[in-house]
């Protein structure tokens, strides 16, 4: 058995031993894991809650928490327990049902698990943790409940969003402090800078973008307006999908981390996959960010920079208005050219039309001011593990 790589925070109310299952099966790439990881650890180290996360691919999650051991049927790490979901009737090897159960993603609890919620003399608090969206239907269906057909159990929908009336969306009490604590300390960041990239930070007048991403056409044509833009590029891309098509550019074997490249006004770092508190300080050390599907889109917001949105594709075009939706809450307070060239660019990062760094870097003043706004109205609607916990905790009495 591992050992928690760091203690907890403090919890700042009194412990309430809450007992909390959270289950998470790994679709595709990371972003179930990191959600689920996120919100189990918040509810340990600042709701005091006992917390189990039963997980199907300890592989995947082992990229995001690195002090994980694989081969390990149940760990601690950072004060939760992780139990391997190896097989689809596990449900740890002794049955115990905690009084919140949250099914993330739609994942379907074990069938065993399910009976001994219905056999449990209190009935636990059963969330359905659903995929972000900011479409303005999810208001209606956050916290509607849905009964099961066979068992007198009722399982909650519980829906991330960008407005009031939606569970929010992820973030941690001492996140805008360390941010703040960053942004203020050269050294910190020049420390950052030369561990990171091996290299010294870049002069003031260039441009940092970090370019996390899927499989991306548009890039061979962002990459050659960087390399002729006129000011310098610097841009730092995390290991993944979108490193072929950079190594490429560079006519290079591949782009793997420790790699840098240059070519005109773009020289490039090529980085190792990071830890969770790892990628936010990559956001935060940023003048730009390129993101991808929903844990690394809400780190982008709370970073407070302009960022570049790649929707999880979908068949059908159907993420398009999921885009859409999350740009009418963004850029509703920019000036109308401002709003229309980030429109531009990021339906144009998302396969329709070409993007123009150009337009888009003219405007990025103007981004800024607004990214920063927006983190303040964001944190309006509240962050969803406290939601959470306050919606259960009421349920609970």
């Amino acid at each position: 058995m591992s050992s928690a790589t760091s203690q907890p925070e403090q919890a700042a109310d009194t412990p309430s031993a809450i007992a909390c299952d959270i289950f998470c099966a790994v679709i595709d790439n990371f972003g179930d894991i990191g959600v689920c990881w996120r919100l189990a650890r918040q509810l340990a180290s600042e709701h005091g809650w006992q917390v189990r996360v039963f997980v199907d691919d300890l592989h995947a999650f082992q990229k995001l928490c690195p002090s994980l051991t694989l081969g390990h049927a149940r760990q601690t790490v950072d004060g939760v327990v992780v139990e391997h979901w190896h097989e689809p009737a596990h449900a740890g090897d002794t049955l115990e049902v905690a009084d919140v159960v949250i099914e993330a993603f739609g994942c379907e609890l074990p069938p065993i698990y399910i009976a001994a919620m219905a056999a449990r003399e209190r009935t636990p608090v059963w969330f359905n943790l659903e995929y972000l969206s900011a479409e303005d239907w999810v208001a209606d269906f956050h916290l509607r409940p849905s009964p099961h057909p066979r068992y007198p159990l009722t399982k909650t929908f519980f829906f991330p969003g960008l407005g009031p009336g939606t569970g929010g969306v992820l973030k941690e009490r001492h996140l805008d402090g360390a941010r703040a604590d960053f942004e203020a300390s050269p050294s910190t960041r020049e420390a950052w800078w030369r561990q990171t990239t091996g290299h010294a930070p870049p002069p003031a007048g260039a441009t940092v973008v970090s370019l996390f991403s899927y499989e991306n056409p548009a890039v061979d044509s962002l990459l050659e307006q960087w390399r002729d833009s006129a000011e310098p590029v610097v841009l730092l891309v995390p290991e993944g999908r979108i490193s072929g098509s950079v190594a490429r550019f560079f006519d290079l074997p591949a782009f793997g981390a420790g790699s840098h490249a240059a070519r005109g006004n773009l020289s490039a770092h090529a980085l190792a996959f990071t830890d969770q508190p790892g990628y936010d300080t990559l956001l935060w050390a940023s003048d730009l960010n390129f993101v991808r599907g929903e844990d690394s889109f809400v780190r982008a917001q709370w970073a407070a920079k302009p960022f570049v949105w790649h929707i999880y594709p979908q068949a059908d075009d159907a993420h398009l208005p999921k885009l859409d939706a999350a740009l009418a809450h963004y850029a509703r307070t920019l000036p109308a050219d401002a709003r229309d060239a980030l429109a531009r660019f990021w339906r144009a990062w998302n396969g329709m039309g070409r993007p123009d760094w150009t337009e888009f870097q003219r405007h990025l003043p103007a981004l800024r001011q607004r990214a920063a706004a927006w983190a303040r109205e964001l944190a309006q609607v509240g962050d969803l593990a406290g939601n959470l916990a306050l919606f259960a905790k009421s349920q609970l009495k």
